[in-house]
């Protein structure tokens, strides 16, 4: 497993991962975002994404999330759409087969 992290996002969302160490990619919109994706699951064991790009492409996810690496992470915002919270919830009730962190 490659434990390097990088952030996936759009504009300045993505300065202060980058302030701590974590690779930053900028994507502009969908299509770039994906295949930006693709690439760097090829090096990366930790990706983190910002929700509206995440939310825009739940089908490539989906895919990647059948895999045990890399682990996407979509990071929930204050304005979201509350898509990275409900993906959280999701992952943690696979993982642990009960909702811990929202009931």
């Amino acid at each position: 497993m490659n434990k390097k992290m990088a952030i996936l996002g759009e504009g300045d969302s993505v300065l202060a991962f980058k302030a701590g160490g974590v690779d930053a990619y900028y994507a502009s919109d969908r299509e770039e975002a994906k295949d930006l994706l693709r690439k760097l699951a090829k090096e990366y064991g930790v990706i983190f994404i910002t929700e509206s790009l995440a939310a825009s492409m739940d089908d490539l996810l989906k895919k990647f999330n059948a895999q045990p690496y890399p682990v996407i992470v979509p990071l929930p915002s204050d304005d979201g759409s509350g898509y990275a919270q409900s993906k959280l919830r999701e992952r943690m009730e696979k993982a642990l087969g009960v909702d811990i962190l929202f009931n």
